[in-house]
């Protein structure tokens, strides 16, 4: 998606977030973010803020946006940055954040920024347990997407023999991953280290806009999947993971289910929507989920002859 700059946008888009910030004297677009229409940060005479929009206000990424705005009150300033304002003009919905300082968070084996990101989770899920915020739930979207079910009806999907062959065991472990996702935490649902921003001494979560409620151990499930992205062996990716009370307390069985629709979700988008992180993605998801399959649940390593 190609994004605006600050002298692409409308005028009137222009003077309504100077409304807002006060009047613009540089903007720098970042080298990351694919979801807005535009996102800089704004030098302004009163200071520095960021600012991010949707073109089409009332369309789905509008509602996102809006659903972003709508639950930022809720989250923890001191490891989410607070909302300044919201506005609209020619058809633009515009949010304006705190300006945060911090470089992406490095998920690598070894890296540094492993503990902050820890504390971090911690922090959310320990201030955002039973939230009485107006969210959907991550347990309703799981059962209505139904990944593998899909999958599995579509004889023409590009799967392995080993995939194929276990569909009927996914599709079950799926039902159950969205009967032990629910819960009453607001959780984030898109953690990876675009979305985590690492300063000196501590690590802040961006993009709220897919935030559900659910239950934490979910936030947890999708770190692992992208530290095995990062690097890390499945094995090693989950002792980091038992840092977080949240996933410490998680039973065996509820880590497989989550592993395993997880996969399936990446799995039945990467067919839908081709795009190249899912060369990266998709292939951590499977060998977290087969890893506990094959050496926790005993499913054949290999599918019969």
């Amino acid at each position: 998606m190609a994004r605006s700059t600050w002298d692409e946008l409308p005028p009137a888009v222009r003077a309504a977030i100077e409304r807002e910030a006060g009047p613009v004297v540089a903007a720098e677009i970042p080298a990351a973010g694919r979801n807005s229409d535009f996102s800089a940060t704004l030098h302004t005479t009163d200071g520095r803020v960021f600012c991010k929009g949707i073109a089409d206000a009332e369309g789905k990424r509008g509602q996102m946006h809006r659903h972003e705005a709508d639950i930022n009150p809720w989250l923890p300033s001191a490891v989410a940055p607070r909302l300044r304002w919201r506005t609209e003009a020619d058809g633009w919905l515009l949010l304006g954040f705190d300006h945060v300082t911090g470089r992406h968070a490095d998920l690598s084996p070894n890296s540094p920024d492993l503990p902050l990101v820890s504390e971090t989770v911690n922090t959310l899920v320990r201030d955002l347990a039973d939230c009485s915020a107006e969210t959907p739930r991550l347990a309703e979207q799981w059962a209505h997407l139904a990944a593998w079910r899909r999958l599995a009806k579509d004889t023409a999907t590009d799967l392995d023999e080993w995939t194929i062959t276990h569909l009927d065991q996914l599709v079950e472990w799926e039902a159950r991953g969205a009967e032990m996702v629910d819960g009453n935490n607001l959780i984030h649902t898109d953690l990876h280290s675009l979305n985590i921003l690492v300063n000196s001494d501590r690590a802040l979560v961006i993009d709220w806009a897919w935030s559900r409620k659910g239950t934490a151990a979910a936030d947890a499930a999708f770190l692992v999947v992208r530290l095995v992205a990062a690097g890390h062996t499945p094995v090693e990716a989950e002792r980091w993971a038992e840092t977080l009370p949240a996933w410490h307390h998680t039973p065996p069985e509820t880590r497989t289910a989550f592993a395993v629709t997880i996969w399936g979700i990446w799995e039945f988008q990467s067919k839908q929507q081709p795009r190249p992180l899912w060369e990266q993605l998709v292939p951590a998801a499977r060998t977290w989920s087969r890893r506990r399959l094959t050496e926790l649940h005993k499913l054949p390593i290999t599918p019969p002859p």
